[in-house]
């Protein structure tokens, strides 16, 4: 099912809120709730609706009520996602609950009836899942998720993912133990959420949905709660919820459907409910609002405000008129997104960005909303800007080449859907199934999708859109939310007499549209190629033009009609002074800049047929435009990219626009300690060298555009153009779409020798004191960083492809310790490098989110299991947990059109990569406990250890 229908963020991600009408003296009465449809135990939406479910899987239920949905999946061939989901989630626990639900998603892995604590991580790893990136588990306000992501579909493999999940399910042990061991995992965990959006989305949802249930029950919890709620509690929430009739059970893979089905029964099958059920809790009316504001002031947030107007939920069946209905609601709202975009996109724009949705917060509430992110100080202005031109479209409604446009953009996407519909990856798959879970909707397959589409917008008007979008700004309020990082004058009356006094403004009739054309269909003559060669162990093209363009084909069949272009121009950083402030943080400007011959907003309107995509980047050594498209639209993504090398336009108001958005970057950042990591660290690792490090507050204040132009024109302009494509894609329409393109430019330059001090960068060397950073935010929170310098790949391959393996192990330990057996830290990470293009340059670095007092000890134990790597050869089912993750991923990678597209470029120049790509896996198999022990013994020595910690700075905020 392409969701495509609605506008319907997260309210946990939504910062879109509504403006309505101006408001009248007192405030509606709350209308009543549409009764929620509840279907019996083991049945599904279909079954009450006049769509028609995919036929591609299987749905079905046990008689214990618990449902399932198989669906065959042969590509990527022999892998598979499993999902186990329940309805149920914080909204469920008592008082003496808060919490819990996500606490015994994290119990679920330490310990059931027939896996003991410890062993579950260690199982999937064998198997070669890896903690974390295939198995996973999320707990929202009503829902919790298990996820098992499986690299091969045996009957190992499968019968013990299926043996855990049901373990999950019913037969946790919730040892009492191992529960105050996992108390510091979670304490972390709601350390490192607690930043400063998290806590503008606790205070707009306690005002929006005041008297509700969902804003008090916030799935991280109460702390006090986590540090004392005994594991008996636990298990009243476990046996009460955790019940089949509650459950869905999703699979999707390479596998016989009859089978699994067959294993689905017999895992679950028994499984009875353990406790009575409790009735659903009461989420509480949408109380009577008039207009209200409130103001939250947090220094490490950006000028936000938000206006909402809620409803009782639409708790209807999903139905294809339901669908309608909210189709034409929502092409009227991406109208108005478009405005938004064109006047957030013009000289001195009134604010950042602005967009408008409407969307269903867990059964509780309707939302519509616009929202408005300002800069600093200009906050009224922002406002009156995006309510007037909100009360634009409901007063002169949408212009039909709007909606055209609007239309256009929808069934290009719904198209490539469909295109693409058979290689769908199972855990995409996976997740539409849980989608509708949540929404209470049909799973409908992409080309019932296209079809309903075309019926609902079949001749349709712009005056039916406006006839349904005059009614869509109403409900309760107007709310209006704002997050400032200063105090305003005023506080919120002047927030809530700034809304009024802009209701008050009349507003004109919206423009009318030029009809525009395609300006870069021709960039000269054909090119011309003058070599072509195979590689054909890699299934490779490699091409040369006669202007000197290099273009790498690769065609597959990983993703129907799904083509990726990637362009690297020049030497991108290679080419940048190491003394001189990088203009990296506002490189989005060449693309926001548009084009000589039309803007941004033009192209969006011109090209609203097309699938295509536009990316710019500076990477190490090169200048990166990029792209996705699908087959038929190959030439359009060609001229696009070919287009902004050629004639990129460098319109001030794109720089200006990045550059009002940084006056408060430094603010955001320093209001966590991952934030002040984030932003020092690639500068620390680089010694200092100012094509890593961020700018200060006063070099963002002075930037020019033409920083950004100056420092990537030359390469634009004369540098060597390599073209890499890869995806659904013939060798000749590939050469077709260069020639016409990137080969009819003039004639590009051969790389040049880049000097050797150009290439050099250092590793900052070892010390025993750590380099000492400071964040704003609470007293609790602190990093703690551990690094050491190792060097680049080429100067010993299969030595990299050791240490990458040391670095698993290293990962494997640290957890182990940090995580499972002290419970100090929810997310401890172990990462390496080895620089394909810097000298010298690599490291192998661990790092841990712990409270201060706890980084010494952090410190220490990572110095212990360096000692021990470095005098003892690990037992073979370690280095076995530690490679076999590695190698399926790297397996599941290659079978994806972003992995060759990533390690093709730069073969052109460096054939080197292409080496790279065939020792990857043999390679990583030849690694044996010695050559780990070897590399521990030459990267790990304690007086190598850079150190970094990012601590509280004097006056933080207090812990709870």
């Amino acid at each position: 099912m392409t969701r495509l229908w609605g506008l319907r963020p997260a309210l946990a991600a939504a910062i879109a809120l509504s403006f309505a009408q101006p408001a009248t003296a007192q405030a509606p009465a709350a209308a009543p709730a549409q009764a929620a449809v509840r279907l019996a135990p083991g049945e599904w939406p279909q079954a009450r609706s006049d769509l028609k479910a995919d036929v591609a899987y299987r749905f079905g239920a046990l008689p214990n009520g618990m449902r399932y949905a198989i669906r065959r999946q042969t590509v990527p061939a022999g892998q598979a996602a499993f999902r186990l989901w329940f309805a149920t989630g914080s909204l469920m626990e008592t008082d003496a609950q808060q919490g819990l639900a996500h606490f015994l998603e994290h119990m679920a892995f330490n310990g059931s009836k027939e896996v003991k604590e410890g062993e579950m991580v260690k199982i999937l790893e064998r198997l070669g899942l890896a903690f974390g990136a295939d198995t996973n588990a999320s707990t929202g306000f009503s829902e919790t998720t298990y996820k098992l992501d499986l690299p091969r579909t045996d009957a190992e493999t499968v019968d013990t993912s299926l043996k855990l999940l049901r373990e999950a399910a019913f037969n946790l042990t919730i040892d009492p133990a191992a529960v105050d061991r996992e108390r510091g995992i979670v304490l972390s965990e709601e350390r490192a959420r607690d930043t400063p959006g998290y806590r503008v989305l606790v205070a707009r949802m306690n005002f929006q949905m005041k008297g509700q249930r969902l804003p008090t029950r916030l799935p991280i919890g109460k702390v006090e709660v986590l540090r004392t709620a005994p594991a008996s509690e636990i298990v009243d929430y476990y046996n009460t919820w955790y019940r089949p009739e509650r459950a869905v059970f999703v699979a999707v893979g390479d596998f016989d459907v009859d089978a699994m089905e067959a294993k689905i029964k017999a895992a679950f099958g028994s499984w009875t409910a353990k406790a009575p059920a409790r009735p659903e809790p009461d989420q509480g009316p949408v109380a009577p609002r008039g207009p209200e504001a409130k103001l939250i002031v947090d220094p490490g947030v950006t000028q936000t405000l938000q206006v909402v107007w809620l409803s009782p939920p639409d708790l209807s069946l999903d139905t294809e008129a339901k669908r309608r209905r909210d189709l034409i609601e929502n092409l009227g709202l991406s109208v108005l997104n478009r405005r938004y975009s064109a006047l957030s996109r013009g000289a001195n724009p009134p604010f950042l960005g602005a967009g408008a949705g409407k969307f269903e917060q867990d059964d509780a509430v309707e939302v519509v909303s616009v929202g408005v992110n300002a800069e600093a100080g200009r906050w009224r202005e922002a406002l009156a800007a995006a309510e007037q031109e909100q009360r634009r479209l409901t007063q002169y409604g949408v212009q039909q080449g709007e909606l055209d446009r609007e239309i256009e953009e929808i069934r290009a996407n719904l198209k490539a859907a469909v295109a693409g519909a058979a290689t769908r990856r199972p855990a995409d798959l996976a997740a539409e199934v849980l989608e509708s879970l949540s929404d209470h909707t049909v799973v409908t397959s992409p080309a019932d999708d296209l079809a309903m589409f075309e019926r609902a917008v079949a001749g349709l008007k712009a005056e039916t859109v406006n006839a349904v979008i005059k009614s869509t700004f109403r409900g309760q309020g107007p709310l209006v939310f704002m997050a400032s990082p200063t105090p305003i004058e005023g506080g919120e009356a002047a927030v809530l007499a700034a809304l009024t006094g802009s209701q008050k403004v009349a507003v004109a009739p919206p423009a009318r549209q030029q009809a525009l054309t395609w300006p870069y269909e021709s960039f000269g003559p054909l090119g011309k190629v003058v070599e072509r060669r195979e590689v054909a162990d890699l299934g490779l093209t490699l091409v040369r033009f006669a202007n000197g363009v290099r273009l790498t084909v690769k065609p597959t069949s990983f993703r129907d009609d799904e083509v990726v272009v990637r362009a690297n121009v020049g030497a991108g950083m290679l080419n940048l002074p190491r003394d001189r402030q990088s203009p990296f943080w506002a490189s989005s400007a060449l693309i926001e800049g548009g084009l000589k011959k039309i803007d941004v907003e033009e192209m969006e309107r011109v090209l609203a047929s097309k699938v295509y995509g536009g990316r710019f980047n500076f990477n190490d050594d090169a200048f990166v435009l990029s792209g996705s498209t699908r087959t038929g639209d190959l030439p359009t993504q060609m001229q696009v990219l070919a287009a902004y090398i050629s004639e990129p336009a460098w319109r001030d108001a794109a720089f200006a626009r990045i550059q009002a958005a940084g006056k408060t970057i430094h603010d955001q950042y320093e209001s966590t300690n991952s934030g002040v990591l984030s932003r020092d660290l690639p500068g620390l690792i680089h010694s200092g060298d100012r094509r890593w490090t961020f700018p200060s507050r006063e070099q963002i204040a002075a930037g020019k555009i033409s920083d950004v132009q100056a420092a990537v024109t030359p390469d634009l302009s004369k540098g060597p153009i390599e073209v890499v494509i890869v995806g659904d894609i013939t060798v000749d329409q590939a050469i077709a779409a260069t020639a016409s393109t990137f080969a009819a430019l003039p004639p590009r330059a051969e790389p040049r020798p880049v000097p050797a001090a150009q290439r050099a960068v250092a590793f900052p060397k070892g010390a025993p004191t750590p380099v000492t950073l400071t964040h704003k935010g609470r007293a609790d929170q602190a990093i703690g960083y551990i690094a050491w310098a190792t060097t680049d790949y080429w100067t010993n391959p299969q030595r990299a492809r050791d240490t990458a393996v040391l670095r698993e192990i290293m990962k494997l330990r640290i957890t182990d310790e940090l995580r499972e057996a002290q419970g100090v830290t929810y997310s401890p990470d172990v990462n390496s490098q080895h620089s394909l293009v810097w000298t010298g340059w690599g490291y192998i670095a661990a790092n841990v989110e712990a409270p201060p007092e706890k980084l010494a000890g952090f410190f220490d134990d990572a110095l212990k299991i360096a000692a021990d790597l470095r005098t003892r050869e690990v037992e073979a089912d370690e280095l076995e947990r530690a490679k076999k993750p590695r190698i399926e991923s790297l397996l599941r990678a290659r079978v994806t059109n972003g992995y060759w597209v990533s390690e093709l470029s730069g073969a052109q120049f460096d054939p080197r990569r292409l080496d790279l790509i065939r020792e990857i896996i043999p390679g990583t198999e030849r690694v044996t406990a010695a050559d780990v022990k070897r590399a521990a013994e030459q990267w790990l020595k304690p007086e190598a250890a850079y150190k970094v910690v990012v601590t509280p700075a004097a006056g933080g905020a207090a812990a709870p």
